[in-house]
Order: C-alpha cells, then structure tokens, then sequence
C-alpha cells in the first residue's frame, strides 16, 4: 500500500526536524576544539589532576551542547560568526577556572590573567556580531549566560582563596535568582529594553571579582569593593524588577 500524502509529508518533516542547520554543526566542531583547549589550559596552567581535567571538560561540553540546541531554535543565520566564536572561547576560559577551584592550588595571578582575557574578549563579540550582521537572540543570551557563569566561577575562586568571606556570594548570585524567580512569576520573564546602565553594572561586576583575585587587597579593601559592587547590582536588578512590574499583563 503506498502512503498516503500527509504521510509522506509527516515523514518529510520528520526528516527535516533532524537535520542540524550549519551554524550547529560549526559550533559543534568548534566546541569539540574548545575542549581541548580547556584540557590543555587545565593541565599546563594549573597543573590539575586527570580526574578534574575529565570534570572540567565535561562541564565545558555540557554547557556548549546546551548552548547548541538554544542556537538551533534561536538563531536565523547560515554562518556561524566570529561573535559566536569569542563567545565559545569565554565559555572555555571559564571553563578552565573551574579546574583552580576543585584543585586547591593558590594561583591568583593566573585566575587574574585568564579573567582579564575574558573580560577583553566580553568587549569583543557583541561588536562582531554588529559588524557581521549576525545578531540573534542567540548571541545575546549566550553572551549573558557566559558573564554570569564567569561571575560565578570567579566568586567560588574567591571564597576559596579565603579572598573574602562568602558575602562575595551576592556578587555571582542575583542573576540565577532572576532567572528562577521568572520561572515562577511569568510577568519576571518578559523581555527587557535595552539599557546601557544594565551593561555598565554587567562590566562593573565582572571588574570587580577580578579585582578580588588578586592576593595584594586587604580585607577592607576587599569588604569596600563587595559593598560597592552589591549595591550597584542592587540598583540595577531593582529597576529592571520595578519597569517589569509596572508593565506586566
């Protein structure tokens, strides 16, 4: 019996809804690549064990193939991009961070420098993109995700270090709570206008967790930069809750 059109027409969807765009594919391989790298970076820099090495890999490729299937649904273009690129190798760069925290090793001079490297490369694809003329929704996120997960990353390797105590906590946390909070409140969900003080207070965040790495500050420095920085994310998340509040359904 041959099938019948909406069947082979189910069946041609079926097929297509397999087929990965190219984009994908590329970040696909270009995260393959940047797992080696991140196994290179956690052996040869901070001399960490096989079995963080494996973990820090692994938590690298876990997080690019989230970021693969978000591109797949949310990002319109053939070409990957080179903002897409230096947004991978951020990723992997916090990646490797994450080796100086299960290890115990004080390198504070070397988190310091990788930071920096990431906070450089932070100024870099949301420009790329522009230039290309490949923005996304995509790009956005993954470029939000990747500082947050850096912020993250750095506050942990602070609180290690004995840097600060674990109010440095404040300083990696407000953006997961927004996110969880949204999950529970549609209205918190919402996409928000562009802001250029959101972006400042972004740069600030990440500045000043770097700045805690460094073994030179003493604790009332350190206290001075937490409180300062707090209050800014404070201001920040406040306006941002309050325009959502006042313009939800």
């Amino acid at each position: 019996m041959l099938p019948t059109d909406s069947t082979a027409r189910a069946r041609h969807d079926w097929a297509n809804g397999f087929r990965f765009p190219p984009a994908v594919l590329r970040f696909a391989a270009a995260s393959l690549a940047g797992a080696v790298l991140v196994a290179a970076l956690s052996a040869g820099l901070f001399d960490a064990a096989l079995v963080h090495v494996a973990v820090t890999t692994i938590l690298f490729l876990a997080a690019a193939l989230f970021a693969a299937t978000r591109m797949a649904r949310d990002y319109p273009h053939a070409a990957l991009g080179l903002a897409n690129v230096v947004t991978l190798a951020r990723l992997g760069l916090t990646a490797a961070l994450v080796s100086q925290i299960l290890s115990g090793e004080a390198t504070p001079w070397l988190v310091f420098a990788l930071a920096v490297a990431a906070l450089c490369l932070d100024g870099m694809d949301g420009w790329l993109a522009r230039w290309q003329r490949l923005t996304s929704r995509f790009g956005a996120m993954f470029d939000m995700e990747v500082d947050a997960a850096l912020g993250l990353v750095l506050a942990l390797n602070a609180l290690a270090a004995g840097t600060v105590g674990p109010a440095v906590l404040l300083l990696a946390l407000p953006r997961y709570a927004f996110a969880a909070t949204g999950r529970i409140l549609p209205w918190m969900a919402r996409p928000l206008p562009e802001r250029r003080g959101r972006k400042l207070v972004c740069v600030l965040q990440i500045a000043a967790l770097i700045a805690l790495q460094l073994p030179l500050l003493g604790d009332m420095q350190a206290a001075l930069i937490v409180t300062a920085t707090a209050l800014a994310l404070a201001w920040s998340f406040g306006r941002d809750i309050l325009w959502l509040w006042r313009n939800r359904p």
